[in-house]
C-alpha cells in the first residue's frame, strides 16, 4: 500500500466494489476463501496501492458484528497472525529469536481485539505460553481444534 492513497474517497464503498468484483458477496467470504492468509495480503489483493491491512480488519469486524462471529474473527485473525509471524509453524524451542516472533503474533493479535474481547486475547496468549502447542502447529483456519478449545464460539 503506497503513500495515504488508502483513506482518500469512499474506501469502505472502494473496499466492498473490489470484494463484489472479485465475485463474493462480503468480505467475510473473501476472506474465508483465503485461510491463514495475512491481512495485508489480503489488502494487496484488494487493492495494492488504495486498500489497507487495517480497513480490511475493521470491516471484517463489522460484518463479525452485524452476524454475531466476533469469536470466529478472533480466531481467524489469530490464525493469520501466527501464519505471518510463524510460517514454519510454532517454534520447538523458545529461544529469544522465537518468543520475539511468538510475541509479535500474539501482541498484535490480542492489539487488534476489540474491547468486548481483550481480556479473552489475553487468556488465549497466557495459555499458548503456559502450554504451548506442539512444535510445528500451525492452524490453518478458524476452526482449529486448538484454537476451539481456547476460544470458543460463545459471543461475550
Amino acid at each position: 500500500m503506497s503513500g495515504g492513497s488508502a483513506w482518500q474517497g469512499n474506501w469502505k464503498v472502494r473496499l466492498h466494489e473490489r470484494v463484489r468484483e472479485l465475485g463474493y458477496d462480503s468480505l467475510t467470504a473473501f476472506a474465508n476463501a483465503r485461510p491463514a492468509v495475512p491481512l495485508l495480503a489480503l489488502a494487496d489483493e484488494l487493492g495494492e496501492d488504495d486498500v489497507a491491512g487495517v480497513q480490511v480488519l475493521s470491516e471484517l469486524l463489522a460484518e463479525a458484528e452485524r452476524s454475531h462471529q466476533v469469536t470466529r474473527l478472533m480466531r481467524d485473525v489469530l490464525v493469520r497472525e501466527l501464519s505471518e509471524c510463524l510460517p514454519d509453524g510454532w517454534p520447538a524451542v523458545l529461544d529469544d529469536a522465537n518468543r520475539f516472533k511468538v510475541a509479535m503474533a500474539l501482541g498484535s493479535w490480542a492489539a487488534f481485539a476489540p474491547e468486548t474481547h481483550e481480556q479473552r486475547a489475553d487468556q488465549v496468549s497466557d495459555a499458548l505460553l503456559a502450554t504451548p502447542p506442539p512444535p510445528g502447529w500451525r492452524p490453518l483456519g478458524p476452526d482449529d481444534e486448538l484454537l476451539l478449545t481456547l476460544l470458543p464460539d460463545e459471543e461475550v
